[in-house]
């Protein structure tokens, strides 16, 4: 007989008590410090069962949401089948917040706003009226997308997963894309995803692996290492020769939800993918972009950040950042 807490019972827990859920703690942890998260935690770590992946009927996976971003990277199914994630997993923050950090707790982590994160000034996300960083310092807001809060949505594997059409199950409820965790952005003023208090969030499923093609991530960041993406983005490509049929294409950073980018991706589909054709695609982003005051420089970045994913994905020749489906892409 299983002693490990029912999920159930640790919903009920915070509904009742207060406080959130919290899974590898590098978030939860770090808003600890700043006073921004004074608990209590109802503590997921000891429900094994929401670790590791296992095969779905049809060639899918389902990734536990307490799989760690380490595992991720590491896992030969993962990198062999949906080399993106694997990629993008392994590029997040330091090995150590990669041997820490769970898939759903990147998914639901809360924004780097330095206004949210300063405990002693109000904002939107703490259930203030304004957003300060609007007329403030927004240096790394958002750059496309409209809304009362400017913070950039900070996870990196949703981005992934937004290119697979991934799934996300809650317990006791049906699974939902992984984009209706933040719909168009325009209700994410007060949190950074719209799964209600106490709901769990359990695993994550995604489809059928395509053999066969290409996949590449790539960040711009500040700095060497260890820093926040400016601008990030996962192509994904099928090609018959030079030819593309199929495309899929994601970016992060840039607004208050990870994007999709479906003008990128029909601007690739049926064309070769020359130089002229990937920069061509790469600059229908330009039309996402309003940028505020200070956020002027993300729009080229934008652009040139989709482009460098998409040269790496269509490159036939092995790069750092990109892998091809049955080869094993670089380690975390």
């Amino acid at each position: 007989m299983s002693t490990e807490p029912a999920l159930t019972d640790l919903s009920a827990a915070v509904l009742a008590r207060g406080g959130e859920l919290r899974a590898g703690g590098t978030d939860t942890t770090a808003r600890q410090r700043a006073g921004l998260s004074p608990g209590p935690f109802t503590d997921l770590s000891g429900v094994s069962h929401l670790r590791g992946c296992t095969g779905l009927p049809g060639g899918g996976l389902r990734v536990g949401a307490l799989t760690t971003l380490a595992e991720l990277a590491a896992d030969p199914r993962v990198r062999e089948g949906w080399p993106a994630l694997a990629l993008a997993a392994g590029s997040t923050a330091t090995p150590q917040v990669r041997s820490a950090g769970t898939l759903g707790g990147n998914l639901l982590q809360r924004n780097r706003c330095w206004y949210f994160r300063n405990p002693h000034i109000g904002c939107l996300q703490k259930g203030g009226t304004d957003c300060p960083a609007r007329e403030g310092d927004h240096h790394y807001g958002v750059v496309a997308g409209e809304g009362p809060c400017v913070a950039p949505h900070p996870s990196t594997l949703a981005v992934a997963l937004l290119t697979y059409d991934a799934e996300v199950e809650v317990h006791g409820e049906s699974p939902r894309p992984v984009a209706a965790l933040y719909g168009d952005g325009s209700g994410l003023h007060e949190a950074d995803h719209l799964l209600p208090p106490g709901r769990v969030l359990t695993s994550v499923r995604l489809p059928a692996a395509l053999p066969g093609e290409r996949a590449a991530y790539h960040r711009a960041i500040s700095r060497a290492g260890a820093e926040w993406p400016l601008v990030e983005a996962v192509a994904r490509l099928s090609l018959r020769g030079s030819t593309v049929v199929r495309a899929a294409v994601a970016a992060g950073g840039v607004a208050r939800v990870p994007l999709r980018l479906p003008e990128v991706e029909e601007a690739l589909t049926g064309r070769e993918a020359t130089p002229a054709v990937l920069a061509e695609a790469a600059s229908t982003v330009l039309g996402r972009c309003r940028p505020l005051p200070r956020t002027g420089y993300k729009t080229t970045l934008f652009r040139d950040t989709v482009l460098e994913a998409l040269e790496r994905a269509a490159d036939p020749g092995p790069r750092p950042g990109e892998a091809v489906n049955g080869a094993r892409p670089p380690g975390p």
